[in-house]
């Protein structure tokens, strides 16, 4: 039965596990504020069914409403609003009850509280007044309505002996069922006993106290007189309390079973033991296999010992109890995992580095990395395995060259994501003396690898969080350093484990959310993102043949011409790695695959001209230096998490001897940082005036303005500072930088340049937007050394010192 209307809330109070509504007594209300003039109450209004309740007249009654039909009539009216025609059914297990349905008489009654649960679940409080017949429904949507013609009740009862004595039989009775439920101190109590008002304790008793049936308040409602209702009221309470006695005597009868039960519960728990005693009890097969498979561990004395004292608890829990499971999983699991058992290393190098270069193009600094471990191992035997943490843009290859270098150590291979890790238990595990306990996943991949060696990627190390449980970075601490990872303690085992032989490989997107402690840890290697010559390779070797495979093509079926390659990573991908990239290699295979599948004729090689009906229109768009070839225009280059970009900084001066102010304005949703940046060009070109061509008072006399195109994307850093200052000597001095330049760097207050970082991109940028000269910090000269030379060939660089030498390079 789908019983959303009147589920059952308040004190306890029935038989057998139910439970039954306690209405609120308002001692406040009195005749006149219930018996309303008829003339006052309206003939047609919205109707409420209840089930398995009676709203009386003189009382508060709280229910809770979850049919639409209800809702909607409680909303009608509102608290303190209308009058609600409230009726109970006679069959609580209609649904969408009719006239048929419902009990012939009812109580208008109104919202005094309307408490909004959620879930299209409400609790009323319903406040009764008069009585009625029901008449008809006169409509059944959105809500019923019905029309209904008021009773002409006796309620004054008259003052003689009997109706006293029939009040202080209802009294004692009520009292006498409230006490048998368990309510010595219940405020209705006191409500009953302070009751002076016949009509008022008729009511409250009946609309309160626990009584047989549902029906036995339908027909206490059904009298005309406050007399009649009160003998039936005391005829229904004196069975109740007959049933209640017969309860108390099945209660005592039961007790004495129970501890009959108790008795023989004893007894088994003896027998179990002595079966126990002598072998026969069926667990001890799993005992005896647990002692088997001890024997074949490799494992300390001490780890030895542990395993001994809880398979011994183990044979003493009945297996019956909740706690058996929880220590049966323990020692299961104590023997699962791979105690001083490790895979032997592939120490073979030429193997290992051809397996790398063969599942990822490029990334020499981690692949040189790997070899130098397994040459030093070759060498020496034994050595702790290296934490490694690769960070870099999306997309690059981080994690799945943790597989790599587990395939080309041959060892196993296990990963664990700590994005929106925020429970330290997840790294320690929880203790087992909570129910439902876990290891935590270090140990739990060390389990399911099967060997004391593998290779462990805790990717996105940078998004582990923190909270009230804990803090999940700090339990890191001991997993990642070699000082103390040899001991390491998970709650749940309870017994240190080695971790310094597993090869543990983190990886990041922002080292700046790792805790400096935990940095400290690891061998930071960067995996910047790649140029657009090594992703042209990584589609060629790797991504095309991939999805060849996967969307069923021949080698001679699907072939992309370098300058389609080309276009689609210039113009349909914008990114650091290569995932966008591979998207659309496989939406280029899939079409590719609909046409071989429908017979249709498509091209085998895919030219630049076929991308348009492949691809749809081009997604990206970059900016070609020619289009900033203006006085004040100096062509920038930025790093962005995507890979590099070039950025155009104008500056236009205006003078005016009369309110001219001699300011800066700077605009184009410009970071803190990048704020400095100018503030400090426009500063040591104040100190310097004849670098403009002018003298300090009439340089006084300009107003500067610099601007960074697309003012809807934030900018910020310090490498436009040389930018910056080349611009607004541009505007100062009206004369245009020399074509095809474009810079970075960091400038001070005294004008030196300092270096800046993520040239490998910039230069990406500078080569794809048609730059054919970038000057750079001295300092930068490294980074330069370390690119590979087909990376920068047609490229002229301008190393400078200060922005003297920027001065010379660009006029």
């Amino acid at each position: 039965m789908n019983n959303k209307d009147n589920f059952n809330f308040g004190l306890p109070m029935g038989l057998g596990g139910h439970f039954n509504i306690i209405p609120v007594f308002d001692e406040n209300i009195d005749a006149n504020e219930t018996d309303l003039d008829q003339k006052d109450l309206p003939e047609v209004m919205p109707l409420i069914p209840l089930r398995n309740n009676v709203l009386f007249p003189d009382s508060i009654l709280p229910i809770g409403i979850g049919r639409e039909k209800t809702i909607a009539a409680v909303k009608a009216v509102g608290e303190n609003g209308g009058f609600l025609a409230v009726v109970a059914q006679n069959d609580p297990a209609v649904e969408d009850p009719q006239q048929a349905d419902l009990f012939r008489y009812g109580v208008a009654g109104k919202v005094v509280k309307i408490i909004d649960l959620g879930e299209d679940n409400l609790t009323i409080l319903l406040r009764g007044y008069n009585r009625f017949a029901l008449k008809r429904i006169v409509s059944t949507e959105p809500y019923l309505v019905g029309e209904v013609e008021y009773c002409h009740d006796d309620m004054v009862a008259p003052r003689t002996p009997e109706i006293k004595i029939i009040m202080d039989s209802i009294k004692e009775q009520s009292i006498t069922i409230f006490r048998s439920n368990g309510f010595d101190n219940n405020d209705n109590l006191t409500a009953i006993r302070k009751i002076n008002n016949f009509r008022f304790l008729v009511h409250f008793v009946a609309a309160t106290v626990q009584i047989d049936t549902f029906k036995d308040r339908l027909d206490i409602l059904d009298s005309d007189t406050i007399v009649d209702r009160g003998m039936k009221l005391l005829k229904a309470l004196t069975r109740q309390t007959a049933i209640l006695e017969i309860k108390n005597d099945i209660n005592a009868k039961t007790k004495s079973e129970i501890d009959q039960q108790q008795r023989e519960y004893y007894l088994n728990n003896q027998l179990k033991t002595i079966q126990e005693e002598l072998g026969l009890d069926e667990n001890e097969k799993d005992l005896d296999e647990f002692r088997k498979r001890a024997e074949e561990k490799e494992w300390s004395e001490s780890v030895a010992k542990a395993f001994n004292k809880e398979l011994e608890r183990l044979a003493k829990i009945n297996p019956n109890g909740p706690e058996y499971a929880q220590q049966y999983a323990l020692v299961q699991f104590m023997l699962e995992l791979p105690w001083n058992k490790c895979s032997i290393d592939n120490i073979d190098l030429k193997y290992a580095r051809k397996v790398l270069d063969e599942d990822h193009f490029g990334l020499d600094q981690v692949k040189d990395r790997i070899v130098e471990y397994l040459a030093v191992l070759k060498l020496v035997g034994n050595l702790k395995s290296p934490i490694l943490c690769l960070y870099g843009p999306p997309g690059v290859g981080k994690t799945s060259l943790g597989k790599s270098i587990a395939k080309s150590l041959g060892r196993e291979y296990q990963r664990i994501s700590l994005g929106g890790l925020h429970d330290e238990s997840e790294i320690r595990g929880h203790r087992k003396t909570y129910i439902g306990a876990m290891p935590g996943r270090i140990l739990s991949s060390i389990a399911k690898a099967g060997t004391s060696n593998p290779v462990i990627v805790l990717d996105e190390i940078d998004k582990v969080g923190n909270d009230y449980k804990g803090d999940p970075s700090s339990a890191l601490l001991e997993v990642l350093d070699p000082e103390q990872n040899f001991a390491f303690h998970d709650n749940y085992l309870d017994v240190d484990y080695d971790l310094s032989n597993v090869m543990f490989i983190t990886t990041a997107n922002d080292v700046s959310t790792i805790p400096p402690a935990l940095r400290d840890r690891m061998e930071m290697i960067s995996v910047s993102g790649y140029l657009a010559e090594e992703k042209m390779e990584i589609a060629k070797n790797y991504l095309i043949p991939s999805q060849r495979a996967k969307h069923g093509l021949k080698a001679s079926e699907l072939k992309i011409s370098d300058k389609a390659l080309r276009k689609i990573i210039d113009n349909y991908t914008r990114e650091a790695g290569v995932r966008t990239l591979e998207k659309q290699i496989a939406k280029v295979a899939r079409v590719s695959a609909k046409s071989k599948a429908c017979d249709e004729d498509f091209p085998h090689t895919i030219l630049p001209k076929h991308l348009h009906d492949y691809l749809g229109l081009e997604s990206n768009f970059h900016d070609l230096a020619a289009e900033g070839d203006a006085i004040g225009v100096v062509t920038g280059l930025a790093w962005t998490s995507v890979g590099g970009e070039i950025l155009f900084i104008e500056s236009l001066v205006s003078s005016s001897l009369k309110e001219s102010k001699g300011t800066i304005s700077l605009t184009g949703n410009l970071g803190d940082v990048m704020k400095e940046s100018a503030q400090i060009a426009y500063q040591w070109i104040k100190a310097h005036p004849q670098a403009a061509n002018m003298d300090y008072d009439t340089f006084l006399t300009k107003d500067i303005h610099v601007h960074v195109p697309e003012g809807a994307t934030p900018k910020d850093g310090p490498s436009a500072g040389i930018t910056m200052v080349s611009s607004i000597l541009s505007a100062l001095r009206g004369q245009k930088v020399k074509p095809g330049i474009a810079m970075t760097g960091e400038m001070t207050l005294r004008g030196v340049v300092l270096p800046v970082g993520g040239i490998k991109e910039k230069i990406l940028a500078a080569k794809r937007s048609g730059v054919h000269t970038i000057i750079l910090s001295e300092k930068n000269r490294k980074d330069i050394q370390d690119i590979k030379p087909i990376y920068v060939e047609g490229l002229d660089f301008v190393y400078v010192k200060t922005i003297e030498d920027v001065m010379k390079a660009i006029f």
